[in-house]
């Protein structure tokens, strides 16, 4: 379809791929803010085929659906606990793949003032090249360990140990050895995820927490593009209701959405959204061309 103007010359209407590109190239500032969609349209699928072919012994033996459900299960002992959790992180943190989705991603902006706040802790920003400072992972990361009970403010990372409960484990559980401890307080260690309110928050997330505040700070007032990819309903308050606000408050911001299932802004914000409902990746390779000219 095409706009007939008064001059009676017809004119192509901009497409979403050209408003979104045009957004990014004039924007002072981009604040990605990224969910579980993300990382599902990177094929870092949690049911499906992929939750198949490497939990099928735990299926088998709980008929879990997902790796989300099977995560929540109360394991009767640490040894089938870590059986499976190795199995989770190596397959999603470790044995993960470079792919293009986040590649993409962080061509539209490696050459912008960027940051990024996500509820993902599967380590993929890092993995494809993000600057680790522009970065805060708000929920954890599948490649730390901490105490339990929390004892103490300070988190392990634990690869090397994942890695040899992944060899070892027999029968979906690992060797009684394996199982960490915390070096204070002897109590079991856990994956650093936010769970519950035993969640520590150590150094490295209060820097980064620092950082993103830092940026919101500086950015509230600049003509700034608040990049909303993936995410969905379940942390709503973590960067969905926050990107809303600030774009309320700044008439030089907008919000852009990229949402395959979820995509809608408020009618307050319609005349400084721009929401885009389709699979990340296709709008990826789609602006890729306009990146690359």
């Amino acid at each position: 379809m095409y706009l007939k103007t008064k001059t009676n010359a017809f004119i192509k209407p901009i497409s979403n791929i050209e408003k979104l590109h045009a957004l990014l190239q004039e924007a002072d500032a981009i604040l990605i803010g990224a969910g579980a969609g993300l990382s599902t349209a990177a094929g870092l699928c949690y049911d499906g085929e992929r939750f198949y072919r490497y939990f099928q012994d735990f299926i088998d033996a709980y008929h879990f659906t997902n790796m989300y459900e099977a995560g929540f299960y109360p394991f009767a002992t640490l040894e089938e606990y870590w059986g499976y959790w190795s199995r989770h992180i190596y397959h999603n943190r470790y044995a993960a793949q470079v792919n293009t989705v986040y590649a993409d991603l962080l061509s539209l902006v490696k050459d912008k003032n960027y940051f990024v706040i996500t509820t993902n802790v599967d380590h993929q920003f890092q993995l494809h090249g993000f600057a680790k400072e522009r970065l805060f992972y708000t929920q954890g990361d599948y490649g730390l360990l901490q105490c339990s009970h929390n004892c103490h403010a300070k988190t392990y990372d634990n690869e090397k140990v994942i890695r040899q409960m992944v060899m070892q484990q027999k029968k979906r559980c690992i060797p009684k050895e394996l199982i960490p401890y915390c070096p204070y307080c002897h109590a079991p260690m856990t994956v650093n995820l936010r769970y519950d309110a035993n969640f520590c928050e150590d150094a490295g997330w209060h820097a980064a927490q620092k950082r993103y505040q830092q940026f919101l700070k500086q950015h509230k007032d600049d003509h700034i593009v608040y990049l909303e990819l993936g995410v969905g309903n379940n942390t709503p308050g973590i960067i969905k209701y926050p990107f809303w606000q600030f774009v309320h408050e700044n008439p030089q911001a907008y919000y852009v959405i990229i949402n395959q299932l979820e995509a809608y802004c408020p009618m307050q914000l319609a005349k400084q959204s721009l929401v885009i409902e389709k699979d990340i990746a296709s709008v990826l390779k789609e602006i890729k061309p306009y990146v690359q000219t």
